[in-house]
């Protein structure tokens, strides 16, 4: 009998034994599977909703709804372009995500990248639908909006912030940044002159020929630039980096290949709006009455960047001129020496002539922009009328374009 009851026991202990494997084993399964779809809801907590402009987000689906539901076309520019002040904010998160991974140098790179996406991709949906004034005036925007807007309002509010003490900044940083884009303004100018040297039929031709030179030149000094910032000279960007390091927590919210995943799917998004907004922007001026020039050179350029104007203003409240440099001249500079020049770079590979004349007006205010920001930004210093004068100066081009207006229905292709 006793041995039968231990037998009996040891056997109920192996049968209970075997039940809480069993039990531990579907534990251990239901927590990974809880794991994993905890996860998933957090990353679509902090793409999707990690940020003030999440209010934006039902405006995705309604530019879809709007499209193929058919309302009017101002409807759909509307929400289109507000659907991408959400994104490019998002777009400029997840690179800031995978670049915790990535180390600096790689992260510096996917800045670049990544850094004025949004920019380009309107640039390249304007262009494969031929309507290249468009895409002039959207990358002139971007720069002026960045040089005189953002740049003058973080000034500006910085100055008045700090009205008891002198704000300062890295000189060196700021003249790298404005010689390039003095390089830039020089490129421009030379194919604008070139019209008036002599006959329209034959310096045309020339024109584009010297534009594509000129676009190699450009990207060649923006890589070289690069190197410069990421490999050489880091020293005169380390005050930015090291700033950066102290307002953050240097944990990633998201994962890397998440990161990546979301990446490639918000440009997706992004590249499908843009497409309406490039679409929509000549019917929206109509129905407005505004002319296309302004939507395409002053409205797009500020909603396209908010979140990046926004943060910018904020690092100059707290006495942080070096990162609204960065961001403010730092944009400006690779749309101007690189998403202009690979522009017309693709458009030469598609068979489309684009030059970088950017005709008279354009041009003299994109010299004018750049000039008085590198004189604002000479001594080192920072106070409220330098912003006030660079704000000023944007107003100033800003009722130019909204009374003067150039047609939009160029098609040129070769």
């Amino acid at each position: 009998m006793d041995s039968n009851r231990e037998q009996l026991l040891e056997n109920g202990n192996v049968k209970g034994t075997s039940r809480t494997e069993e039990e531990v084993h579907h534990g251990m399964n239901f927590s990974v599977q809880n794991g994993k779809v905890r996860r998933v809801l957090s990353n679509l907590q902090v793409v999707l909703l990690g940020t003030k402009l999440s209010v934006l987000l039902p405006t995705i689906p309604l530019s879809f709804v709007a499209v193929y539901c058919g309302f009017g076309k101002a409807w759909i520019f509307t929400m289109s372009l507000l659907a991408l002040t959400l994104l490019a904010e998002r777009i400029s998160f997840l690179t800031e995500q995978v670049a915790y991974y990535t180390g600096p140098t790689v992260g510096g790179l996917l800045n670049a990248t990544f850094g004025n996406a949004t920019e380009l991709i309107i640039a390249i949906s304007a262009l494969n639908q031929h309507k290249l004034q468009l895409l002039k005036y959207s990358l002139l925007g971007s720069v002026l909006s960045n040089l005189l807007l953002v740049l003058g309002t973080s000034l500006f509010c910085g100055g008045l912030a700090n009205l008891r003490s002198e704000q300062k900044f890295e000189r060196r940083q700021a003249h790298v940044n404005c010689l390039l884009l003095m390089l830039g303004a020089f490129c421009h100018m030379l194919p604008m002159l070139l019209q008036y040297a002599g006959d329209s039929t034959v310096t045309g031709g020339q024109a584009l020929e010297l534009s594509r030179a000129l676009s190699i030149i450009m990207l060649f000094s923006y890589v070289t630039y690069l190197f410069f910032q990421l490999w050489t000279h880091r020293t005169f960007f380390e005050s930015n980096e090291e700033s950066n390091d102290d307002d953050d927590d240097d944990v990633a919210a998201v994962g890397f290949w998440s990161g990546f995943v979301w990446l490639f799917v918000v440009t997706i998004i992004t590249a499908w709006l843009s497409e309406y907004v490039v679409g929509t922007i000549e019917d929206a001026s109509k129905s407005w009455g505004l002319s296309v020039s302004f939507l395409s050179l002053i409205l797009v350029p500020i909603l396209g960047n908010a979140a990046e104007h926004a943060g910018s203003i904020i690092f100059a409240l707290k006495n942080k001129l070096d990162i609204s440099l960065g961001v403010s001249l730092g944009s400006a500079t690779q749309i101007a020496m690189f998403v202009v020049p690979a522009c017309v770079v693709v458009a030469w590979i598609m068979g489309i002539n684009m030059d970088i004349n950017f005709n008279l007006i354009e041009t003299v205010s994109l010299t004018l922009a750049v000039i008085t920001t590198s004189i604002a930004l000479q001594d080192g210093t920072s106070h409220y009328v330098k912003g006030l004068i660079l704000i000023l100066c944007y107003i100033v081009i800003g009722i130019c374009f909204l009374i003067f207006e150039t047609p939009m229905d160029e098609k040129q292709k070769g």
